[in-house]
């Protein structure tokens, strides 16, 4: 059967393992359960509170055959956690990887809250069409919010912050960050398409358990949001980061947040790019995980430090988090 990563965190304490969805949350749950889709490439990431209430990031790959795969695979998720309803969708932003598998997955189990940034910023004939044709009728019965930095997504027994949406950033650090971010001196901007730095971000907190999913924001809008003040604080787990590509993550957010474990949304050919890695490792992270095994990155383990600080892809990891 497919395998997911799946994380459990309860207030400051996080497990990271692959699950092989064999009905493990059938216990009552009490935990925050995050589930990390492999959709090959692509960004799913399923997050249920221990209210039972869900807040599931993308749905995968477009195309026929991975649309549906890629919704069969987040649909075993949501069986696992016991799910008969997402109850809000996050689309990050309006690349093919990220909103492909929407329509599948529609017809498997209802959405009842779409979120997106609003409009598609770089056309394609695909995608405007997807919005101009598809997307209405999917939430044609449900709720849709054009999220802003600063909204509050209403998921019982979590706190979730848009912090990222339509290329504009919070401007108030929350609660216990905002200190001076030492890593803006050295910061150098890099290059990106339209689209990318859109993305909808969220901040998540459970208890003292923080994590984030940024989607694919570029790393000059890593440096609006963390310059001159860290505006995020320290992160416990930082979900995606943009498949471990260096129009992202750069030393502004990655070693200012300090997370104690990453996962990358990679794929069989993308992402976890050296120079990704080296960031990771140097900032003293505990574990970084991909999602999807990968073929011809070799130089990737050779780039990020010491043997023993290798990315983690085997079938299990596991890392403390923050006391």
């Amino acid at each position: 059967m497919h395998k997911a990563m799946w994380l459990t965190a309860v207030a400051a304490a996080a497990l990271i393992a692959q699950s092989e969805l064999n009905g493990a949350a059938a216990q009552t749950r009490t935990t925050l359960d995050i589930y990390v889709v492999d959709v090959e490439g692509g960004n799913a990431t399923l997050l249920v509170a221990p209210s039972g209430e869900s807040l599931l990031i993308d749905t995968g790959n477009v195309a026929p055959a991975a649309a549906i795969r890629d919704a069969e695979r987040i649909m075993q998720a949501a069986k696992d956690a016991r799910l008969t309803q997402i109850d809000n969708l996050i689309t990050t932003h309006w690349h093919g990887d990220h909103y492909g598998g929407m329509a599948e997955l529609a017809k498997r189990i209802p959405i009842r809250h779409f979120i997106d940034h609003g409009p598609n910023v770089q056309p394609s004939p695909e995608v405007d069409e997807f919005l101009a044709k598809v997307y209405p009728q999917l939430y044609a019965n449900a709720k849709h919010t054009v999220a802003k930095p600063g909204d509050r997504i209403a998921v019982a027994g979590l706190d979730v912050e848009v912090v990222t949406s339509a290329g504009e950033t919070i401007k108030t650090a929350l609660p216990g960050a905002g200190g001076p971010n030492p890593y803006c001196a050295s910061f150098k901007p890099g290059q990106n398409n339209a689209e990318d730095p859109m993305s909808v971000g969220v901040f998540v907190t459970f208890g003292k358990f923080r994590t984030t999913h940024l989607g694919d924001l570029t790393k000059n809008k890593e440096f609006e949001l963390m310059c001159p003040n860290n505006r995020l604080g320290g992160i416990d787990v930082f979900l995606g980061l943009h498949h471990g590509v260096d129009s992202s993550n750069s030393e502004v957010m990655i070693h200012a947040t300090h997370p104690r474990v990453a996962i990358i949304n990679n794929g069989t050919r993308k992402g976890g790019q050296p120079d990704v890695m080296k960031v990771l490792h140097s900032s003293g992270i505990h574990g970084a995980g991909n999602v999807h095994r990968q073929r011809g990155r070799r130089d990737a383990r050779r780039h990020a430090g010491s043997p023993d600080r290798r990315p983690c892809a085997g079938p299990r990891c596991a890392a403390a988090t923050r006391p």
